[in-house]
């Protein structure tokens, strides 16, 4: 999966992990890929949820070594 960009969103509580995530999606092409990294556990439903509302797909997601990795696929 080619991601266009990776947000490192670490050590960073909610919202900011949504609020970087909104900046760095607004400045990528429609079908573009934004890779996050974050910790905060609330990550995942927060993505989600906004993902779904904001008409992109959420298209994969992990957790590696206490970090969470998600792919957005811009809509």
């Amino acid at each position: 999966m080619e991601a266009v960009k990776v947000l490192d969103a670490k050590g960073l509580a909610c919202p900011m992990p949504i609020v970087k995530t909104k900046k760095e999606i607004d400045a990528l092409g429609s079908g573009d890929i934004l890779e996050i990294h974050a910790t905060d556990k609330g990550a995942k439903n927060d993505l989600t949820a906004w993902a779904q509302s904001g008409g992109h797909e959420l298209i994969k997601d992990q957790e590696e070594d206490g970090v969470f990795k998600f792919w957005i696929k811009k809509g």
